[in-house]
């Protein structure tokens, strides 16, 4: 049972910019049927009473306490900076 068609694939890779001959599209719509097909594997898993989680472990993410500390002052946070204008660092412009 084909999944995916050349043409899907001739398709997604016309909107990635990417060009893809007749060869490399044939070999991606099998790779990507196959990975398709291996996903689809999970569907014949029973998850009736299996509760939702978002990680296998019980964790959570350890955070400091969020405490207000001074900064450095503006001076010495521009002292390394290679060039500097007005209190900024100064960058070439990438806009014409």
């Amino acid at each position: 049972m084909e999944r995916i068609t050349k043409e899907q694939v001739r398709h997604v890779a016309h909107l990635a910019r990417l060009s893809v001959t007749e060869e490399e599209a044939a070999t991606f719509t099998e790779q990507l049927d196959a990975i398709i097909e291996f996903a689809e594997q999970l569907n014949e898993l029973e998850t009736e009473n299996v509760e939702p989680t978002t990680h296998v472990l019980d964790i959570h993410n350890v955070l400091r306490k969020d405490e207000q500390r001074p900064s450095l002052d503006r001076e010495e946070a521009l002292k390394n900076a290679p060039d500097q204008e007005g209190g900024q660092v100064k960058v070439p412009s990438v806009l014409e």
